[in-house]
């Protein structure tokens, strides 16, 4: 067992020796990770049925597959492996069966491990979405999302990006998920607890429940007046409970001067016009769902559907001010498709949009010169030394204040290399050649 350890005095470090150390130790365990996924392929080898005693009959009967289909038995007890790296039986065995599945079905992915240029856990999360899919399917998938799997997109943007690729690799499967989860409709009343606190869970289609919200955000406007922002206990929120209200219990509240309200919800869509294209639709904020979905979502909501075309992105000419009009956002918020700043994974569109080059400097109200960002990130931006330029639409080079440069476009980010002529002032490296490769969120 080694237990030797390198201290590192980091007391005695600059800001930059911290970041150094920093990113060194983050390979250190992104190796270690590696190291372990390979043990655990190697460990389920060792315990194939095959290897026991022959008179172990019932560890033999007990043997189930490692992983998905296609994949080699491994015995009951094999999940004792877990104790060696602090996690359960169960935990090993799924640890096993990511190590599985990425050697057999997967190996794109596998490759990309063994070369230090997928992430393991990006790696060990595609193998699980896919485990329920055929051999061709899984195949599928490892080929369509191995280039993102480094690490360059925040967590819950390849969540997204896998999932819509699972579905759109098996769409009947889909479609029984979703089936499965229509059924999960329910309204119900949480426990009270000590505080005479309680929660009420709605759960239905995100077309329903926007429609519900839309209805809420309209009543609480209407109680502006009444409940004013400067009454001490008189928030937002309290106007949106008290608008839940009226709307679930009218005769609990006979004065109705506040209602009827017309109900409008906006939910982006986005499809595909091309006929041979995936049966897959991406719903912002919700996720990918089949086009059947879709459909008996909209028909259960009855909602009126406007169809969109696409934005005329080349055409958009820039604003001569600094406010931003609302065709303008619409076609940021689709370069983009959500927060510019490296590994941001916010995709929503209450965001600020950034000024690249500030106004006040000479810098376009325009596509080239925009990015969505949270306002944390603006901030950050603002006053926290940090410099971006967009060379390219869609394309969003970072420097931070220690001089280390970060490519962001539509498959996520990338650390890239110091400009060696830079003369240090905060300016991003140029940026010539870059290859963009377009992500198609929902398939």
């Amino acid at each position: 067992m080694v237990t030797d350890r390198a201290v590192v005095d980091l007391e005695g470090l600059p800001a930059a020796g911290v970041l150094d150390f920093v990113e060194a130790q983050h390979a250190v365990r992104l190796e270690a990770e590696r190291a372990i996924l390979r043990a655990a392929y190697q460990w389920a080898v060792l315990h194939h049925p095959d290897r026991l005693p022959v008179t172990d009959r019932r560890g033999r009967e007990r043997a189930r597959p490692a992983g998905g289909s296609g994949t080699p038995l491994v015995t009951e007890h094999a999940a004792v492996f877990g104790a060696r790296v602090q996690t359960s039986p169960y935990g090993a065995r799924r640890l096993m069966a990511d190590a599985v599945d990425l050697q057999l079905r997967l190996p794109k992915l596998w490759a990309g491990v063994e070369a230090g240029t997928v992430r393991v856990s990006h790696a060990r999360h595609v193998a699980d979405a896919t485990r329920e899919l055929s051999e061709a399917e899984a195949a599928w998938v490892d080929g369509e999302v191995v280039e993102i799997a480094d690490g360059r997109l925040a967590w819950a943007r390849f969540e997204a990006v896998v999932e819509g690729k699972v579905a759109a690799a098996a769409p009947e499967l889909a479609r029984a998920r979703e089936e499965a989860a229509a059924k999960e409709r329910c309204a119900r009343m949480g426990r009270v607890n000590k505080h005479g606190m309680a929660t009420l869970v709605i759960r239905a289609d995100a077309v329903t429940v926007a429609g519900m919200d839309a209805a809420i955000t309209a009543v609480a406007d209407r109680l502006t007046e009444t409940m004013p922002e400067s009454m001490p206990d008189a928030v937002v929120n309290d106007r949106r409970v008290a608008a839940a209200a009226v709307l679930l219990n009218p005769a609990a509240h006979p004065d109705l001067s506040v209602g009827p309200v017309k109900v409008r919800a906006k939910t982006y869509i986005h499809l595909s016009t091309d006929p041979d294209a995936s049966e897959v639709a991406r719903v912002e904020d919700h996720g990918p769902v089949t086009i059947g979905r879709v459909v008996q979502m909209l028909g259960a909501a009855g909602a009126r559907v406007q169809v969109t075309p696409v934005v005329d992105l080349p055409g958009m000419v820039p604003v001569d001010a600094y406010e931003i009009p609302a065709r303008l956002r619409e076609a940021v918020h689709l370069v983009h498709g959500g927060d510019v700043f490296p590994f941001a994974a916010n995709t929503g569109r209450k965001v600020d949009l950034d000024h690249a080059e500030p106004y006040s400097e000479g810098g376009q109200t325009s596509i080239e010169n925009l990015g969505p960002l949270t306002r944390t990130h603006h901030r950050i931006k603002t006053h926290a030394g940090w410099t971006a330029r967009h060379p390219f639409p869609g394309i969003v080079v970072w420097r931070d204040p220690h001089g280390a440069h970060y490519l962001v476009d539509a498959t996520g980010t990338r650390r890239i290399s110091d400009d060696p002529d830079s003369s240090g002032c905060g300016s991003p490296p140029r940026v010539d050649v870059i290859r963009v490769t377009g992500l198609d969120w929902a398939a």
